[in-house]
C-alpha cells in the first residue's frame, strides 16, 4: 500500500524537526521544499537512457533530505533494482556497463545507492546530508543493463518503472560571520549542543589557520574539549576537515589552498558526556599569495594597454619569451597568466592565452592559469587539457614539470610527493620531462567552478643548475560536448532536461565507452558486411514469390511484393550501425516504406486467399492500403498497425471459406492436396516466422533471426497464394506476341462481327 504524496511530505518535515533541534543552538531555522515531476525509467544502454534531475541547494543549508519515490505499474513483474547516483556541481559520470574510458580520461567521483522492488508497487527511501555544499545537485536514475530483448510494442508485456525525487531543505538564518584576525566569543551550555559560523575566503588565499582559544569549563581554564568541523559535504564519504581539540592541545587547524571567493562553514560541538557549559574564542587568519606588483591603477592600465597593443601587432610571431601582461613583483609567490574564454557554441568553449600559447615554468614559484567554467551550461561537456613541453628549453636536466588541475583554488605548494591536493579536494596530476613531453587530460562533466592549472618545475636534489631553468610549455584547453566528437564509431547527442543541456555519445557497431573507444565487443568490417548481406539478400526470397504470383495471374499482388522487396532491401542496407551502409533515400522514408509494404503484403495475400469477386477484392485492396498508410504515419512501430489489418482480413477469409463450405456441404478448399502441400506448409512457415519475430529477436541475433523472418514470410506467401482461376488459360507466349496492342482474343472477335 502506497502513501499519498502529501503524507510523505508531512512525514519528511516531521523527520526533519528533531534533527533540526539537535543541529545548533541559538540559531533560527527555516524549511523549504522542492519537487520535480516523475519520469519513466529505461534499461541502461547509454547515458541517454538515464533520467537526470537537477536541484539547487541554497546557501546556509544545514540539512537536506531527499525523498526518493520509485514505483511500477504492475506487482507481478520480476524484481528489479533502480540505481540512483548523486553528484554536486555536475551530472554524475556513471559506468553501469563496466566499459573502458580513454587513456587520458579521469572519471570524477559520484556516490550512488540502489532501490529494490520486492513484491510491491512502491519504494520510498530517505537520504540525509548534513551541511551540504550549496549550489546545483544532480541525480541520475536508471534501471539495470538493457536485456537486449527486442520488445514488440503492444504485444509483449513489459513493466513500467517511474522515479521522482523530492527535496526537503532546512536552512540556518543569521549565522554569525567570523572576521579575519578578530576573535569571536561563544558559549555552549549543554552536552550535544553546537554552534555554527561561516567565514569568507578571499581570492589568492594561500593558507587558512583556524584556532579555538581561551576555553573555559564552568569558568575554569581547561584545554578545549570540543569538536570542530570545517567545510561542507559535496560527496560521500565527506571531504570535510575535522579536529578533536581533546587530542590537539593547540586546537588549531591549518588548511592549504582553501576555496577562493567562497564561504566556509564551521561547526563547533560539545561531545557527548560533557554536561558543563563551555566558553571559547574562535579565530582565523589567512595568508595571501598575490600576483603582480604594487602600483597605481593608472600605471596598471597603461601597462596592460601597451601589452595588448604589442600582442596585436606581433600576433603572427611566435614569441616564447613574454607571456604575462603585468610583471611579477618582488613579493609575489605565483605567476598568473591570463586566458581568453571564447564561447563557440552550446557546451563549447575554447581557452587561449592573451599573447601566445607558451607558458614559462620555474622552480621558484608556480605558474597559474584560470579556466572559468562558472556557467551552468559548462558542466555538461568534456574538458580537455593538452600540454607539450619544449624539450630544448629543458637543456640536459632530468627535472620534472608538474601540472595540477584543481577546482575552486590552485595548488600553490609543490613537493616531491607530487600530490595535487587542495584543502578539501584532490586535483589531477600531469607530469612532463624529456622522455614524456606530451600529456593530455580529459574530464567528463567538469563541476561548475573556477578551475586552476598550476605548473612548477621540480628539480632533483643537489642540482643547482636546475634552479635557473625556465622551460616553456605549450598550453591548449577547450570544452567540447563530447571527446573528439565520439570519433568515427559514435554520434554525439545533445540531451536536455528542462533548460539544462548536456551531451553524451551513442556508440555503434559494438563500440562502447564514454567516448566510444572501447572495442572489446566491436564488430569487424567483415561481420558488419555479413550482417548487411544477410538482411538485404534474404529479401530476394520474394523473387520466387513474385514469379508464382505472376504465373497465377495475380499481377497486383506481384507488384506489392516487388515494392516490399525493394524497400525492405534498401531499408536494411541503410539501417546498419557500422561502415557497411548504403542509403539511397532518407532513412525515415525508407523505414516508412518498408513497414508500409510489409503490412500491405500481408493484407493483399489474405484477401487473395478469400477468392472474392474482383470488384470487391480491389475495393478492399485500395481501402485497406489507404487505412494502413494512415496508421503507419501515426505509429509505424505499433503491433496493432500490423495485427489490425491481418485480423480483419482473416475474419473476411473465415467468413468466405465458411460460406462456401456450408453452401457446398464440403470442406473448403475441397482438395486434400491443397491442404497438405500448400496450406499446411504455408501456415506453418507463417506461424514460425511470427514466433521468431515476437519472441526470439534480440539485439545480438537480430541479423540472423530477422533474415530468417524474411525468408519464411516470403516462402509462406508463395505457398498460400490460391491456384490460378480455371477459366483463365495458361500462359501462351505465341498468342501474346501475335496479338497487337495487347487486345484479347474475345475483343478481336467482337470487332470482326461488328464490322
Amino acid at each position: 500500500m502506497s502513501l499519498p504524496s502529501g503524507c510523505l511530505i508531512i512525514l519528511g518535515i516531521i523527520h526533519l524537526l528533531p534533527t533540526a533541534r539537535s543541529l545548533s543552538s541559538d540559531v533560527v531555522y527555516t524549511s523549504e521544499f522542492f519537487s520535480q515531476i516523475q519520469q519513466q525509467l529505461s534499461f541502461y544502454n547509454w547515458y541517454g537512457n538515464a533520467r537526470l534531475f537537477q536541484f539547487r541547494v541554497p546557501p546556509d543549508t544545514a540539512l537536506l533530505r531527499w525523498l526518493l519515490q520509485a514505483s511500477r505499474d504492475k506487482a507481478d513483474c520480476n524484481d528489479a533494482e533502480i540505481t540512483v547516483h548523486f553528484r554536486h556541481g555536475a551530472p554524475p559520470v556513471i559506468n553501469p556497463l563496466g566499459t573502458a574510458f580513454s587513456a587520458a580520461t579521469r572519471v570524477p567521483y559520484s556516490f550512488n545507492m540502489t532501490m529494490t522492488f520486492t513484491n510491491s508497487l512502491n519504494n520510498n527511501t530517505f537520504l540525509n546530508i548534513t551541511n551540504p555544499e550549496p549550489g546545483d545537485w544532480y541525480i541520475v536514475a536508471h534501471l539495470p543493463r538493457d536485456p537486449e530483448k527486442i520488445q514488440i510494442q503492444g504485444f509483449t508485456s513489459s513493466c513500467k518503472y517511474f522515479f521522482q525525487p523530492d527535496l526537503f531543505i532546512l536552512r540556518e538564518v543569521d549565522i554569525p560571520i567570523l572576521q579575519a584576525d578578530t576573535p569571536t566569543q561563544k558559549t555552549l551550555s549543554q552536552s550535544g549542543s553546537s554552534a555554527s559560523f561561516k567565514m569568507f575566503i578571499p581570492e589568492y588565499t594561500r593558507e587558512l589557520r583556524l584556532q579555538l582559544q581561551n576555553c573555559t569549563l564552568d569558568t575554569t581554564r581547561v584545554p578545549c574539549p570540543l569538536l570542530v568541523t570545517v567545510g561542507s559535504i559535496s560527496e560521500l564519504p565527506s571531504a570535510q576537515r575535522t579536529m578533536n581539540c581533546s587530542e590537539n592541545p593547540e586546537c588549531a587547524l591549518l588548511l592549504h589552498s582553501p576555496p577562493w571567493g567562497k564561504w566556509l562553514n564551521v561547526l563547533v560541538e560539545i561531545p557527548q558526556g560533557i554536561n558543563s557549559s563551555v566558553s571559547f574564542e574562535i579565530l582565523h587568519k589567512t595568508s595571501a599569495c598575490k600576483p603582480g606588483k604594487v602600483m597605481s591603477r593608472r600605471s596598471a592600465f597603461t601597462l596592460m594597454e601597451q601589452a595588448i597593443l604589442k600582442a596585436a601587432k606581433n600576433a603572427t610571431q611566435a614569441d616564447t619569451n613574454e607571456t604575462q601582461l603585468l610583471a611579477v613583483g618582488s613579493g609575489s609567490c605565483l605567476n598568473k597568466y591570463p586566458l581568453i574564454r571564447e564561447d563557440l557554441d552550446v557546451v563549447s568553449v575554447r581557452f587561449q592565452s592573451v599573447k601566445n600559447p607558451y607558458v614559462a615554468v620555474s622552480a621558484e614559484m608556480p605558474s597559474i592559469m584560470l579556466l572559468n567554467l562558472d556557467s551552468d551550461m559548462d558542466s555538461g561537456g568534456m574538458l580537455k587539457i593538452s600540454l607539450q613541453l619544449n624539450k630544448t628549453t629543458m637543456g640536459n636536466s632530468s627535472a620534472t614539470v608538474i601540472a595540477c588541475l584543481s577546482a575552486d583554488s590552485p595548488v600553490l605548494t609543490f613537493n616531491t610527493s607530487q600530490n595535487c591536493a587542495t584543502a578539501f579536494s584532490q586535483g589531477y596530476t600531469l607530469l612532463m620531462d624529456r622522455s614524456m613531453a606530451d600529456v593530455s587530460l580529459n574530464i567528463p562533466f567538469p563541476v561548475t567552478a573556477s578551475w586552476y592549472l598550476s605548473m612548477q618545475l621540480l628539480c632533483p636534489l643537489n642540482d643547482s643548475d636546475c634552479q635557473s631553468l625556465s622551460p616553456r610549455v605549450l598550453f591548449g584547453s577547450a570544452l567540447s560536448p563530447c571527446e573528439d566528437n565520439c570519433g568515427p564509431n559514435g554520434d554525439c547527442r545533445l540531451l536536455r532536461r528542462n533548460g539544462y543541456l548536456y551531451a553524451a555519445c551513442s556508440c555503434k557497431a559494438g563500440w562502447a565507452g564514454w567516448s566510444c573507444s572501447d572495442n572489446s565487443k566491436v564488430l569487424s568490417y567483415q561481420q558488419q558486411l555479413v550482417a548487411t548481406l544477410l538482411l538485404t539478400l534474404s529479401n530476394f526470397m520474394f523473387i520466387p514469390t513474385i514469379i508464382v504470383a505472376v504465373y497465377k495471374f495475380y499481377f497486383v499482388e506481384a507488384a506489392v511484393y516487388a515494392y516490399n522487396m525493394f524497400f525492405s532491401t534498401f531499408y536494411h542496407a541503410c539501417d546498419q550501425p557500422g561502415d557497411a551502409v548504403m542509403c539511397i533515400m532518407d532513412y525515415d522514408t525508407l523505414q516508412y516504406c518498408d513497414f508500409f509494404g510489409s503490412v500491405v503484403s500481408i493484407w493483399v495475400t489474405i484477401l487473395c486467399m478469400a477468392r472474392l469477386k474482383k470488384t470487391l477484392k480491389y475495393v478492399l485492396f485500395m481501402l485497406g492500403t489507404l487505412l494502413i498508410a494512415l496508421s503507419m504515419q501515426l505509429d509505424r512501430k505499433g503491433i496493432w498497425n500490423m495485427m489490425g489489418p491481418c485480423l480483419f482480413a482473416l475474419v473476411i477469409l473465415v467468413i468466405t471459406w465458411t460460406y462456401r463450405g456450408v453452401r457446398r456441404r464440403h470442406c473448403y478448399p475441397p482438395s486434400w492436396k491443397r491442404w497438405l502441400f500448400y496450406l499446411v506448409p504455408g501456415i506453418s512457415l507463417a506461424l514460425i516466422a511470427l514466433s521468431i519475430y515476437v519472441f526470439a529477436q534480440t539485439n545480438t541475433n537480430y541479423f540472423y533471426t530477422h533474415s530468417l523472418w524474411h525468408i519464411m514470410v516470403a516462402g509462406s506467401v508463395a505457398f498460400l497464394l490460391p491456384p490460378r482461376d480455371k477459366k483463365k488459360k495458361p500462359w501462351d507466349f505465341k498468342q501474346l506476341l501475335g496479338c497487337r496492342y495487347k487486345i484479347c482474343h474475345d475483343d478481336r472477335e467482337e470487332l470482326f462481327v461488328a464490322t
